[in-house]
Formats: C-alpha cells, sequence, structure tokens
C-alpha cells in the first residue's frame, strides 16, 4: 500500500500560478489519482475560512423585516457515503455533528469521534476506510505532514481526507495537495462550512447546478397556498426574471393546471411512475411551457389511482427536476405523510401559508416545530398570513399570531374575493389580470424575499405571456382524453 508522501513527486506545479484573490474552486487540477483520491476542488488558504469554502448567497433585496437573509446558504447534494470525523476540540467535534444531522447530509451517515490523527491512524489499523475521512490536527505544519504520512500507511485506495488545521498557510496547503490531501479547513469551522467543502469534493461533474426548492404548504385546507405559490413562482418567472419550475404534488386535486389554464395530460404522476428513467429529454417532455422562463409539472387531479409512492421517489423526482432550473417551487397538498415530511425538511426554503383563525395558529405551530427541528442548520419557516381582512369573520390580531408561533410574519396579503376570483377563473395570474392591486404587490413581495433576488430595473424588465390552453378555461375543462 503505497504513501500519500510518494505522490510528492508527481507534482503540483499549476497551484503555483494560483491566484490569491480567487473565490471560487477550480473544479479540474489534472492530478493522477494517488492513496487519497485528490479533490476536484482547491481553494488558497490565504482566503478566510468563511469565504473560501461556502457558496456566497445570492444577493438578497432589501424589503421590510420579513426578509431574513440566510447567511452562508449552502446548496450541495452529498450521496449515501460514510463520513467519519476525528476531532480534537470539542467545538469541532460539536460542528461536526450538528453537520451530520443537516437536511442535505441526510443520505450520509456520519460517525464523531475524538483523538484526532491518531485515533483515525489506531482505528484504521483494524477497519477499512470510509470514502470520507476528516481528521483534525492543532499540531505545527512539520508534526502534521509526519501525522498525515502516517495516516496513508493505513488508508484504503479511494478515500478521500480533509485536515483541519490550525495554520493559515499556504505553502502548508500545497503540500497535503501533493500528498493527496482532498480538503485543508482552517479551524474554527462551521456546520455549513463543512457540508459545502463535502458537497463540493462529491459533485456530480454530470450536474452542472442544483436548483433551489422552494416549499409551500397551508397550515390548513383552504388557506389559499396554491395560489401563493403559483402566483409567486410567476413573479419570481415574469418579474425578477430567473427560470423556475412548478411541481404540483396534490396528485388528486391539484389546481396548477387550472391556474395556469392548462390541461397537461402527464406531468408530474408520470414522472412519479418511473423516476430511474427520468432524464433532461423526458423530463422536458412531461413539463408544460407555460412561458420562455415558467415551466410547470402539473398534477392529473384525478381520482381514477390512490396515487401512493414512497417518500424515495418523491425525493428522486424533486432531485432530477432541481438539476433543470435555477428554482424550483413545490406546490404541497394539506396532508401529513412520510414523503410531506421528509419533502418539508429537504427543503431549501419553507413556506407555511396559513390565515388568521385558531386552527390555523395551532396547525402551523406544529408544522413550524417540526421543521426548526429538523433543519438546525437553516433559517426557520417563512410565515404568510393570507385572506386577512375577510368581512365578518373574527381574526387573530397579526401581532398575536406571530408571537403565538415565535415567527413574524413575512407576508399579510389582504382579503379580495373579487381580484382573487377573476384571476382563477380565468386561468390568469394576480400581477397580469390585476397588476396595480395590493395582492399583486404582496407576491413580488415575497418573490423578492424566496428568491433573494431584487426586481429589475424597468428598462430591462421583461414580461412573458402565459400560454393559453384554450379561448376558454371552463369550455375545455372536462374534455381531457382518458387513458
Amino acid at each position: 500500500m503505497s504513501k500519500l508522501a510518494d505522490t510528492h513527486s508527481s507534482g503540483f506545479d499549476a497551484l503555483d500560478g494560483f491566484d490569491l484573490d480567487d473565490e471560487f474552486l477550480d473544479l479540474d487540477d489534472g492530478r493522477p489519482g494517488p492513496q487519497l483520491t485528490p479533490p476536484p476542488a482547491a481553494a488558497p488558504m490565504s482566503v478566510p475560512a468563511e469565504a473560501a469554502f461556502v457558496q456566497a448567497a445570492p444577493p438578497v433585496v432589501a424589503t421590510p423585516s420579513a426578509l431574513n437573509p440566510v447567511s452562508g446558504a449552502v446548496e450541495v447534494a452529498i450521496p449515501r457515503i460514510a463520513v467519519h470525523v476525528f476531532a480534537e476540540r470539542q467545538d469541532t467535534a460539536a460542528a461536526g455533528e450538528r453537520a451530520g444531522q443537516d437536511r442535505r447530509m441526510a443520505r450520509a451517515a456520519t460517525q464523531i469521534r475524538l483523538g484526532g490523527v491518531q485515533a483515525a491512524i489506531e482505528a484504521y489499523q483494524n477497519e477499512p476506510t470510509p470514502p470520507l475521512v476528516i481528521v483534525e490536527s492543532l499540531k505545527d505544519p512539520q508534526s502534521l505532514l509526519a501525522e498525515i504520512d502516517q495516516l496513508a500507511q493505513v488508508c484504503d485506495s479511494g478515500t478521500k481526507v480533509v485536515i483541519i488545521g490550525a495554520a493559515n498557510d499556504i505553502l502548508l496547503y500545497r503540500e497535503l495537495m501533493r500528498r493527496g490531501v482532498s480538503e485543508y479547513l482552517v479551524a474554527p469551522i462551521q456546520p455549513l462550512q463543512l457540508i459545502a467543502a463535502i458537497g463540493g469534493l462529491f459533485a456530480d461533474p454530470a450536474q452542472p447546478f442544483v436548483g433551489r426548492t422552494i416549499a409551500f404548504v397551508g397550515a390548513r385546507g383552504g388557506a389559499g397556498a396554491s395560489a401563493v405559490a403559483h402566483n409567486t413562482a410567476y413573479a419570481m418567472s415574469e418579474r425578477i426574471g430567473v427560470n423556475t419550475v412548478i411541481v404540483d404534488y396534490d396528485l388528486p386535486f391539484g389546481t396548477a393546471g387550472l391556474d395556469f389554464n392548462q390541461d397537461p395530460l402527464g406531468g408530474v404522476a408520470d414522472a412519479l411512475k418511473q423516476p430511474e428513467r427520468l432524464d433532461a429529454t423526458l423530463l422536458d417532455r412531461m413539463t408544460v411551457r407555460c412561458t420562455d422562463k415558467l415551466s410547470l409539472f402539473a398534477a392529473p387531479a384525478t381520482l381514477d389511482a390512490d396515487w401512493d409512492f414512497s417518500p424515495d421517489v418523491f425525493e428522486e423526482v424533486t432531485g432530477r427536476i432541481r438539476a433543470t432550473a435555477p428554482f424550483v417551487v413545490l406546490d404541497l397538498p394539506h396532508l401529513w405523510s412520510g414523503w410531506m415530511r421528509r419533502a418539508l425538511i429537504s427543503a431549501d426554503e419553507v413556506v407555511v401559508v396559513a390565515t388568521p383563525d385558531l386552527a390555523s395558529l395551532r396547525n402551523a405551530k406544529n408544522m413550524i416545530d417540526l421543521i426548526k427541528q429538523g433543519r438546525p442548520n437553516d433559517a426557520p419557516p417563512r410565515l404568510v398570513l393570507n385572506q386577512v381582512g375577510l368581512p365578518g369573520r373574527p381574526e387573530i390580531p397579526v401581532k398575536d399570531f406571530g408571537a403565538a408561533l415565535g415567527v413574524h410574519p413575512s407576508l399579510i396579503i389582504p382579503f379580495d374575493a373579487k381580484v382573487f376570483g377573476a384571476a382563477a377563473n380565468n386561468g390568469q395570474m394576480i400581477i397580469d389580470s390585476a397588476a396595480k392591486t395590493k395582492p399583486a404587490e404582496a407576491f413580488e413581495t415575497l418573490a423578492q424575499i424566496v428568491s433573494h433576488r431584487e426586481l429589475p430595473t424597468a428598462g430591462t424588465q421583461t414580461r412573458g405571456k402565459a400560454a393559453a390552453g384554450g379561448s376558454s378555461l371552463l369550455a375545455g375543462l372536462f374534455s381531457r382524453k382518458r387513458a
């Protein structure tokens, strides 16, 4: 079994010209495979750890206190691997434990041990090494290199090693890279920083990016979560100008097809039936192009089948769709099941839509508490209060509603039966049918909040016109062909 030190002579001259001002990572270093698989990414050590290894968050629009920017947001897909962490300090072990509990690491199995490099060397004398080993050493550079040479003698071929050290030294970094170390992080580290480093090592080169998922769910039936989701997605695509996909997971009763005046024959149901066959071409055939920047995976909205799929199938389909667009809006039904729980926990952003009544308050609190517990490293879910100001209905004051949940409402949408009713019956979005109204303004604001993007200036803003399925929505509603 060859040592990592044997790779010293293979050369790593590409780093000699590395620009210390570069923020992002070089995805192809061209080195041959040594004892420990060389990294697909390398970052200069002179850059602070917080900036070097955590993906920069997109610009955040300056809206009211509803907009709480998520610092250091990380969007990665980590495969089913085993990760062993050998820490020397308690705070490093705690960071590794929190990272292992993160939703992005749900498919990985993480073990945390104390003892640093020496503990790893002793452990792997009698057991195989996992795909990823993370070790911490607070020793001086020369002692660290000596320990890494010892670790190389017990590591299996193909194992990636990440070092957490105390020295912010570019020469040490280059020497570690020459020895085949996959990544070097400077202590202290944060959970999201560690997750970003792991995600970079196991990034799929065939998948250029991972889209951001935004899940909308109603606190109770009739809260208007679907209408909020569809109008927000439309504002993201047509006002902000980002490519967006809507996925209607309310299979028997979904309204996305109605809201956009579309009558798809397949859609998301076809994708769920054959997740293993999904590729870019097949996904494109299953989508309906509403505008140049908005696509729709509509629900079948029929009761011909039970639509009983496993959580893994929903996760697989969502993952495939994320590779097709920067933003994926999930329109989730008002039900509770294993796949619903997983969808809420794994989404990059969760929006809970509630009405100002007691049932919504109870259900929203249960949802928000569960989501907070399952997403310890993420911002809390966003709360949208809908249908506020319904004539004749006693309502819980907005201030009291937010105080009871511990989450301040990100947006308050006033009740306007005429505006919403006309848009729904005509298969239009609010920003098109009633652009000057308060609900239209609210959806533009919410689009900025969840996408972390600002509205373009008036001179560059373009609007796509939703494709109509026919001259009348109701005329073709029941003309769908049955299999």
